[in-house]
């Protein structure tokens, strides 16, 4: 049960970031927070992580609806089994983040990244992220984790 107030808070939380970035930032436009370590700006991104595939978008649409679907599947197998907590996280991070994308690039085209870190290395510091990018990479790191 935790894991679905997880899953459902998360949906909120990021469908709200990136709704208030859509309306409250123009693409190109920065604002710093914590000082400058954070840079809040909006970027369309047509691809995956870093444009990847951009040029070929039906196939990562068809991709990354597949692997939604798998991860939806795996996340319900799981929920009602005892045990296995840090798997149960793990594709409650995945899912959250898989979902939140998926409907970006079926509703919108392009998945709504809005903020970068400003650090002493140039190439991260284009790199423009959304909260959806990290509960996907943590709950990969998790689901290795949690099979070995």
């Amino acid at each position: 049960m935790i894991c679905l107030f997880l899953l459902l808070f998360f949906i909120v939380m990021e469908f709200t970031l990136k709704n208030k970035a859509e309306h409250c930032l123009a693409e190109g436009q920065n604002r710093s927070l914590f000082q400058g370590k954070i840079r809040l700006r909006l970027y369309h991104n047509r691809g995956a992580f870093l444009n990847l595939m951009e040029t070929r978008r039906k196939f990562l649409l068809a991709l990354t609806c597949l692997l939604t679907l798998l991860i939806t599947c795996l996340f319900v197998f799981t929920l009602f089994q005892k045990g296995n907590g840090l798997l149960k996280l793990a594709l409650t991070l995945l899912l959250g983040g898989a979902f939140c994308n998926t409907y970006d690039r079926l509703k919108r085209k392009y998945v709504v990244d809005y903020f970068s870190f400003n650090t002493p290395f140039q190439a991260l510091n284009k790199i423009v992220f959304n909260l959806s990018d990290f509960a996907i990479l943590i709950g990969a790191l998790l689901l290795v984790l949690a099979q070995s």
